[in-house]
């Protein structure tokens, strides 16, 4: 029998999952990748082969819908109808937030589960459905094993400077510090650049992550420095419908003078604001590339965008004491050239030139040949999942 384990990232009314065949090799074999979406409504489920040919699906309506508990369990059902000669060894979750406890990926049991549910303030768009299928295969299926891995554990190797906020020392106490978040794909980038550019891969590197969430990360040989998130996964970017980086006097104004509630200050911070609320269009980079030509307020909104990564990434440069070089991955990172260009171009005083013709066909190297580097990496969050949970679970079986 082929051991197999199952990655899943849940989200509030969704359920992402790969499938992973742990074979003879350096890494984890992706066989299946699938989601469940609507949950708690008119349910979808899809589920494709590594080529992205359809393998399966199934609907529910409305009121037969089903929930993260009922996708856990019919795609538990669903792995035994296609596993041939696999056996599901394990799960992996994605967790968004693992605080000042957890700076690896950990196995599961009650009392992990308890700590990361008292984290739950600090990502509540978040960590409590992270948490969900975690809950429920402990309950449903409490042999098999399940191992968190978090998005901020890649940052535990910052300085304490690089962590801190001027606040009292009472409330860094209570865990008010910067975390970082994305760090599953930095983890990535950073594991594979050495394949791509041995040399950048053990010197200065930015990585911009730019995606619906987006966020940059100072690298050193490959060791988290410095990052624009920081207490949340709030801060830095703005991004698809957050915010990122504002004046906290702006949430003061926003319950004082606007008469928000606290739940409606987030709200509006998390779901209604970056590239959405700037155009009052859409939260999608492809969308606002199309209307931009015509639409102030879309080109208001990348113009903003890439000026604030800009902003920042000079920041990161500090911190790093030079650059050797840039690296763009995540959803607008990978595929949208023109803010790529625009980024390059307005780092030309960092040694950055762009390799037009490179960056119109997606790279992987969009860099001059006299200039410091720029490569596209593609992001395998999963990828990274599937490795930790397949490390932690064989460390697990070794004898002590």
């Amino acid at each position: 029998m082929i051991p197999t384990l199952v990655v899943l990232n849940a989200g509030s009314s969704s359920l992402k999952f790969q499938v992973f065949d742990m074979v003879d090799r350096a890494d984890p074999e992706l066989v299946w990748r699938g989601q469940y979406e609507g949950l708690g409504r008119a349910a979808r489920f899809r589920v494709t082969q590594k080529s992205g040919a359809l393998l399966d699906q199934a609907e529910w309506a409305a009121e037969r819908g089903i929930d993260h508990e009922g996708a856990l369990m019919h795609l538990v059902a669903w792995l035994q109808q296609y596993r041939n000669e696999r056996s599901l060894v394990a799960i992996g979750h994605r967790v968004v937030h693992g605080g000042d406890a957890f700076a690896a990926p950990v196995l599961v049991s009650d009392e992990v589960v308890a700590k990361l549910a008292k984290l739950a303030p600090l990502a509540p768009l978040h960590q409590p459905h992270n948490l969900k299928p975690m809950e429920v295969a402990h309950r449903r299926l409490p042999t098999l094993p399940q191992v968190a891995c978090f998005d901020t554990a890649f940052h535990h190797t910052q300085s304490e400077i690089a962590t801190m906020f001027a606040l009292p020392r009472t409330m860094r106490d209570r865990g008010v510090r910067r975390y970082g978040f994305h760090g599953l794909s930095y983890d990535y980038i950073a594991s594979v650049l050495k394949d791509h550019d041995p040399q950048l891969a053990a010197g200065k590197v930015i990585v911009a992550h730019l995606g619906n969430g987006a966020s940059l990360c100072a690298l050193s040989g490959g060791t988290s420095v410095a990052t624009t998130m920081g207490f949340s996964a709030l801060d830095g970017l703005p991004m698809g419908t957050r915010c990122g980086a504002i004046d906290a006097s702006i949430v003061f104004y926003m319950l004082r003078e606007m008469g928000c509630t606290a739940d409606e200050a987030e709200r509006i911070l998390y779901t209604q604001s970056g590239l959405l609320g700037v155009s009052s269009l859409s939260n999608d980079m492809r969308t606002l590339r199309t209307h931009a030509p015509s639409n102030t307020e879309a080109r208001k909104a990348i113009d903003l965008f890439v000026y604030r990564i800009l902003r920042e990434t000079g920041s990161l440069i500090a911190a790093l004491g030079g650059l050797d070089g840039l690296v763009f991955t995540a959803g607008i990172g990978e595929n949208d050239a023109a803010t790529r260009a625009a980024v390059v171009a307005g780092l030309t005083w960092a040694g950055l030139e762009l390799d037009e013709a490179a960056n119109s066909t997606g790279g992987p190297k969009i860099s001059s040949s006299s200039s410091a580097s720029a490569w596209v990496i593609p992001t395998n969050e999963e990828l990274v999942i599937a490795r930790q949970t397949r490390d932690v679970i064989s460390a697990a079986t070794l004898p002590h």
